[in-house]
């Protein structure tokens, strides 16, 4: 494995570290303070001019649609491997992905529409998104399920005539409060009397369907995330076209092994940046502050955290590359084991080195003068995304026992004579 980036890759780099100096940085304070100033005209959930003047911008750079490989409508796109250093440095800021259109679920919905869908389908909904000109959001999650176990889902999709009938109650619809969210991708139930991982389907559901409702935004930690927001979403007799259904009755958890190793790898890319840009932030501000007579950064103890912080950020990274070379050159299936491990360790690696930052930075660091708050809220519900830790170690441990699994031993026959 060989985890040098190649020099294009590295001047992209350099291009995108220099476009977060002149305009993502600068303008953080700005764009939450355009959240703020809607909020307090009683609408926050209304794009940010912020975000649509910086697109333009990024298009011109060429930092535009880079997470979507070997696609013939997003020439631009790059490999995992390649992918990942350019997808950390946009995690170090929460809204920097949407700057260059690669931010979720965006990402993992155009994914699944260029690998699954008819070029109908992406036609109507994927150049649209490539462009930037809408946003989606995926309905997977339901409230009266035990969603971990996505065989327990309920939402009916069922056939009639040339449509299909969705019903059901969907929630933490990443992406729906979002005005500009004009399509919904959706996994139901079509078949329940099929196997247990044949009854699901997936359909794409326009977000102004006659019968669908967007109830409330569900908060984090106390953040609405708007105007990206978190929704629970009511179907109720919900027609669309019998055309609208993605790659056939029964296929939707083939969809979502597809759709999810991706978005997996890019929340855990971005989980490095996070971890990295709080690592940054803890240093500095012991290196700033006294406290009984010296720096806080002369104090052992912190000492302790930044080297740990260092080992595990440069951990997890080394094993998302790995992952992310594994996806290129075997992929997806047979790198489920690596999958799920950076599903596990990036979040818990940022959610800590961020609480270590926190704690650095005192009452400032649980206030929102600081990005560290609204970070760590993040990365902490990244243990529950796309699968729960729990979810990810029990499949690990199961791929492990497999690979020691003793084979019965041949069963001596005794040797019969003829008389």
């Amino acid at each position: 494995m060989n985890f040098d980036y190649t020099p294009t890759v590295k001047q992209m780099q350099s291009q995108l570290l220099a476009f977060m100096d002149e305009h993502i940085y600068p303008n953080e304070t700005q764009f939450f303070a355009e959240i703020a100033e809607n909020r307090r005209q009683g609408n926050p959930w209304i794009p940010t001019r912020l975000i649509e003047k910086l697109k333009p911008k990024a298009k011109d750079a060429g930092l535009w649609n880079l997470f979507l490989p070997k696609s013939s409508r997003a020439p631009q796109g790059l490999s995992n491997l390649e992918y990942a250093p350019l997808c950390e440095i946009m995690g170090r800021v929460t809204f920097a992905a949407e700057v260059f259109n690669c931010s979720a679920p965006d990402t993992g919905n155009m994914e699944t529409i260029e690998r699954y869908g008819t070029e109908a389908q992406k036609d109507q909904w994927l150049e649209p998104l490539l462009r930037g000109d809408i946003r989606s959001a995926f309905l997977m999650t339901e409230p009266e399920v035990a969603s971990s176990d996505a065989t327990n889902i309920q939402c009916r999709i069922e056939r009639s005539g040339d449509e299909y009938v969705i019903n059901g109650r969907k929630w933490w619809s990443s992406g729906a409060g979002d005005p500009r969210c004009a399509v919904y991708i959706l996994m139901g139930k079509t078949d329940p009397d099929a196997g247990r991982h044949q009854q699901q389907s997936m359909v794409l559901i326009p977000a102004n369907a006659q019968g669908v409702e967007v109830v409330r935004p569900l908060s984090v930690f106390g953040y609405d995330d708007a105007p990206h927001g978190h929704m629970e979403v009511v179907l109720t007799n919900v027609r669309v076209p019998a055309s609208n259904l993605l790659l056939g009755e029964g296929r939707g958890f083939e969809i979502a092994q597809g759709r999810l190793g991706p978005g997996r790898i890019h929340h855990c890319m971005r989980s490095i940046g996070a971890a990295e840009r709080a690592l940054e932030l803890m240093c500095q501000r012991l290196n700033a502050r006294v406290a009984f007579g010296k720096p806080i950064s002369t104090q052992s103890v912190w000492h302790e955290r930044i080297a740990e912080s260092r080992c595990l950020i440069d951990q997890a990274r080394l094993l998302t590359l790995k992952a992310a070379f594994m996806m290129d050159t075997v992929g997806n299936k047979l790198a489920r084991t690596e999958i799920a491990m950076i599903k596990v360790v990036a979040p818990n690696v940022a959610a800590k080195v961020i609480d270590w930052a926190i704690q650095a930075h005192g009452g400032a660091g649980v206030s929102d003068d600081f990005p560290l708050a609204y970070s760590y809220a993040n990365q902490r519900t990244l243990r529950l995304a796309d699968g729960p830790d729990e979810v990810h170690r029990s499949a690990i441990a199961k791929l492990e026992l497999a690979k020691h699994m003793v084979k019965p031993a041949a069963v001596n026959m005794p040797v019969t004579r003829g008389c």
